[in-house]
């Protein structure tokens, strides 16, 4: 019996905050190849959601713009800070933005 090698993955990305309200949505499904690096997933998610750029997403749409950033499965010792990393099967992406100022 030969082995189908897996083509896509699922991924769930939630939205807070400043996220939630220009999507207009709690979180979605996102389905992406093995290849696909987390840069890859914000380009997406920049295409799907243009309101994102420049507020959220940088303008190249390849990386988010300082204090966002991806939680992982809900771990915040372990948030994505390489872009080119990959997202595994399963993951739980959360979209958050830390406050900063004084």
């Amino acid at each position: 019996m030969s082995q189908v090698k897996e083509t896509t993955a699922c991924i769930t990305i939630e939205f807070t905050n400043l996220a939630r309200v220009i999507v207009g949505e709690n979180q979605i499904d996102m389905e992406i190849s093995p290849d696909e690096t987390y840069a890859d997933v914000i380009e997406r998610l920049g295409r799907m959601y243009p309101d994102l750029l420049g507020i959220l997403i940088e303008p190249d749409g390849r990386k988010f713009m300082n204090s966002n950033m991806f939680i992982i499965n809900n771990e915040m010792a372990d948030p994505v800070m390489v872009m080119e990393d990959y997202p595994k099967a399963g993951d739980h992406l959360t979209l958050v933005s830390v406050a900063t100022g004084g």
